[in-house]
């Protein structure tokens, strides 16, 4: 479901007073009809929350083909038609929204495809590294682009960390995060073999091998194979984890691959909007 209250902020953000151009040089009662077009291949992705902002100021916009799908340069991915002051005003927010979503989602599934070709079990996730405010919209384009959503906020599951650990020791801190709450899984970051294999024994559910290379993620998955507890534990590998990196990273054994580039470091989609 989108945050229909999240996408009318972002029109009033990119017109607070109204789109002055527009309402000096266009009568209201004049309407027109426009596409939505490619012009590089990608994943699409946002044509659902784009939709809304043309449909919220009185338009009719249909999505030629589903968030998700393939589509190369020159693609119409959106046709739109209505009054010419609303789909000028939607423009921007709308093809804002469809350039970094997309650009998520064609990141994501060339992740996928490499990780898949090595790996076909082992899942790739955002993190929380995320544009404050989007969030959502960067997690959906992650999973439209293949990925796993991951955890969205610090409320779904315990994650002990470094600095979590500098306070309370790794047993402890399961401990703890077992008498909080029954409900959550528990994560430990570990940051060698031996961190891992007390993690597990602890009672952790998962275990995040945060920097290790390639080559460290498969010693501490073999040293947890010797303890006996590769079975009960699933194992996370971050840490600045590449498009270049990510297909060595499914061969070292790991479940689940989390990439922050995915949505720390995103490159738009180009696309346009052309008044037809």
């Amino acid at each position: 479901m989108i945050d229909t209250g999240k996408l009318i902020e972002f029109l009033y953000e990119d017109a607070p007073f109204g789109d002055i151009t527009s309402e000096a040089l266009i009568p209201a009662d004049l309407c027109t009809s426009a596409a939505i077009r490619t012009k590089e291949p990608c994943i699409i992705a946002g044509l659902e929350e784009a939709a809304f902002l043309f449909t919220h100021l009185g338009a009719v916009a249909d999505a030629t083909v589903e968030d998700g799908a393939r589509v190369g340069a020159g693609s119409v991915v959106m046709t739109i038609a209505g009054p010419a002051r609303a789909v000028l005003r939607a423009e921007r927010p709308a093809l804002n929204l469809i350039g970094r979503m997309s650009g998520i989602a064609t990141a994501t599934r060339a992740a996928v495809d490499r990780v898949h070709a090595v790996n076909p079990a082992a899942s790739v996730t955002p993190t929380r590294k995320t544009c404050p405010g989007l969030r959502a919209l960067d997690k959906k384009a992650a999973v439209i682009g293949g990925g796993e959503p991951h955890r969205f906020s610090l409320s779904d599951m315990f994650l002990i960390k470094d600095n979590h650990r500098a306070i309370v020791g790794i047993e402890e801190a399961v401990r703890r995060a077992k008498a909080f709450s029954c409900y959550h899984k528990i994560e430990v970051e570990a940051e060698s073999a031996e961190d891992a294999v007390l993690a597990a024994r602890a009672g952790a559910d998962l275990v995040l091998l945060d920097n290790m290379t390639p080559e460290k993620v498969s010693e501490t998955v073999s040293a947890l194979v010797a303890a006996g507890l590769r079975d009960r534990i699933v194992i996370e590998v971050s840490g600045r984890v590449t498009a270049e990196t990510v297909a060595a990273y499914a061969g070292s054994g790991a479940d689940v691959i989390s990439m922050g580039a995915l949505t720390h470091t995103v490159r738009n989609i180009d696309v346009g909007l052309d008044i037809t």
